[in-house]
């Protein structure tokens, strides 16, 4: 039987998505556009943008996620960590500069705690832990969808004076290119809602493709601008180190307080995923409105912790499905899943599955997406 060569380990998983994100950044590093392709480029990036949001809109089930708000003790604590201790944590983290890190991977690290939950890959690691899927899935919307108000807000508390560059003026942009588009697609959903479904594959890509654009536009600008000097490789190894402990201290906080909050054990492994991550797939079109021409530095801390959070969660997913076995005081999770969930959920050897709560309620398929293909192997 023919093998291949070299096979990535199954705790290891790489993202195909955050490669391709690499060589676009190294695209923009090597052919930046520069002058009147700089403009069409910034254009196309502005309309992307919106493009993205209006399909996270039309995908929303808003049915489901009313649905969701029953199990409200979740989502509260889920939006607590998100955009509560992450903020913290990372305001924290100023004692740091200038000895660890500069200010400007600061206000990048800074930013990366005010974005909201992962969706795709939330969902990805809570099934295979087998903890309450549903549970995953509204809680990582809600998420998104109060991350496009909270998000630039917490941004313009929080970052001017760090050299964030965001201004009250930033508020027209945000309403035009964030608010807006969502609101129509959750207007046209009734309409388009059955087409985006039968091509979801396809507007997958479109997805990823603007991200993509999106994120060549912001390093072509930091590349003419010559930002990337300011960084040396040190920096970036203290950055790594950074955002490895703020991980550790998020999976920590929220696997123990939601066992202390009284959570069963599904809801725990919904709350562990879904609040100690961040969503690069939202992070990376707010940092574009948020920043302008200097997002393409401020997105990095944001890039490496995507990965980060990827292969960690990974190996965590595994071994809460390997003590998966009910134990007597975990009984009452299997009720609290039940009882909580929009439609029948089953499982089947490690996976779970719905049927009332799709995965349509999620946004679109972008960068997280390909998180839920890395963590099955």
């Amino acid at each position: 039987m023919h093998r291949p060569l070299f096979k990535l380990p199954s705790w290891l998983p790489v993202d195909g998505y955050l490669l391709a994100l690499a060589g676009t950044v190294a695209l923009a590093a090597l052919l930046p556009a520069r002058g009147p392709a700089a403009t069409v480029a910034d254009g196309a990036s502005t309309g992307a943008v919106a493009l993205l949001f209006f399909l996270y809109g039309a995908r929303l089930s808003t049915r489901e996620a009313l649905d969701g708000l029953r199990h409200w003790r979740l989502h509260l604590t889920v939006l607590a960590c998100t955009f509560a201790v992450f903020p913290v944590l990372g305001l924290a983290a100023g004692a740091l500069v200038p000895y660890v890190l500069p200010p400007t991977l600061y206000t990048g690290l800074l930013f990366l705690c005010l974005v909201p939950s992962t969706v795709q890959s939330s969902i990805a690691f809570t099934s295979i832990a087998r903890g309450n899927v549903a549970a995953a899935i509204c809680a990582g919307s809600f998420s998104s969808i109060v991350g496009i108000v909270v998000t630039p807000l917490l941004a313009g508390l929080v970052l001017h004076g760090h050299g964030g560059g965001f201004s009250a003026g930033a508020l027209v942009p945000i309403v035009c290119q964030l608010l807006l588009p969502f609101l129509a697609g959750q207007v046209l959903r009734r309409w388009i809602g059955t087409f985006l479904t039968r091509h979801k594959k396809v507007l997958g890509y479109v997805d990823r493709g603007s991200i993509l654009l999106v994120v060549y536009t912001a390093f072509s600008a930091g590349m003419v601008q010559g930002i990337w000097h300011q960084v040396s490789p040190l920096r970036l190894l203290c950055l790594l180190g950074v955002e490895a402990v703020l991980l550790a201290v998020m999976l920590t906080t929220t696997s123990y307080g939601a066992k202390k909050l009284g959570f069963p054990r599904g809801d725990r492994i919904a709350i562990t995923f879904a609040g100690s991550k961040k969503s690069l797939a939202a992070g990376l079109p707010m940092a574009s409105v948020l920043f302008g021409a200097q997002a393409g530095l401020m997105v990095l801390p944001l890039m490496l912790f995507h990965q980060m959070q990827l292969m960690v969660c990974a190996v965590l997913a595994k071994r809460f499905a390997a003590r998966a076995e009910p134990r007597r005081e975990d009984a009452p999770a299997a009720a609290g899943d039940a009882s909580y969930r929009a439609g029948p959920l089953t499982r089947s050897s490690g996976s779970a599955s719905t049927t009332g709560a799709r995965t349509e309620v999620s946004p679109a398929r972008t960068a997280d997406s390909s998180a839920s293909v890395s963590a099955r192997r």
